[in-house]
């Protein structure tokens, strides 16, 4: 069983499908860093530093993307 904070956040990625959603943005919508944390230790998301262009240069951003078992868990909490 998942919480309701763990499933707005394994919805708000399985949104973003692949590209997965930036660390920042999770933060700016309430969900902070533990959350994230909890979710990658129980193997729901990943999260991986990438750099990204912004302004010509490159910047490091943390994307977080879910896996099947976040798929799964979101499926079963219907």
């Amino acid at each position: 069983m998942i919480g309701a904070d763990e499933r707005r956040a394994l919805a708000m990625l399985a949104n973003a499908g692949r590209d997965g959603v930036e660390q920042a943005l999770l933060s700016a919508q309430g969900f902070d860093a533990s959350l994230v944390a909890e979710l990658v230790n129980k193997g729901m998301a990943t999260i991986t530093a990438e750099k990204v262009p912004a302004e010509e240069k490159l910047v490091a951003v943390a994307k977080v993307r879910i896996t099947e078992a976040g798929q799964n868990a979101l499926i079963a909490e219907g």
